[in-house]
């Protein structure tokens, strides 16, 4: 069973507001989901997200797959951690 972490949509038409959820990849987007990290909203002034750092980085320890829109969002907000520091430290140490 794949696992992923990824957007949820909720929200009015033309008003989404999205929920980051661990699913089943074979769940359909609006479907049944594991467990709930946190929400986000693009239509506040300053994009508004919310999410517990805690639970995300127990997911990706066990093999979660954030897709690449909900990656842009940990990595802007700070949710990987160290572990994201680290290993971009090794990669541009093995660059030079």
């Amino acid at each position: 069973m794949a696992v992923k972490i990824r957007l949820r949509r909720m929200g009015a038409k033309k008003n989404p507001f999205y929920r980051i959820v661990v699913a089943d990849s074979r769940a359909p987007r609006d479907g049944r989901f594991i467990e709930e990290l946190g929400y986000y909203n693009p239509l506040t002034e300053d994009k508004t997200v919310k999410v517990d750092a805690e639970k995300a980085q127990k997911w990706i320890k066990n093999g979660a797959k954030p897709t690449a829109t909900v990656d842009r969002l940990f990595k802007a907000n700070n949710v990987y951690g160290q572990e994201v520091k680290a290993e971009a430290e090794v990669k541009e140490n093995e660059e030079a």
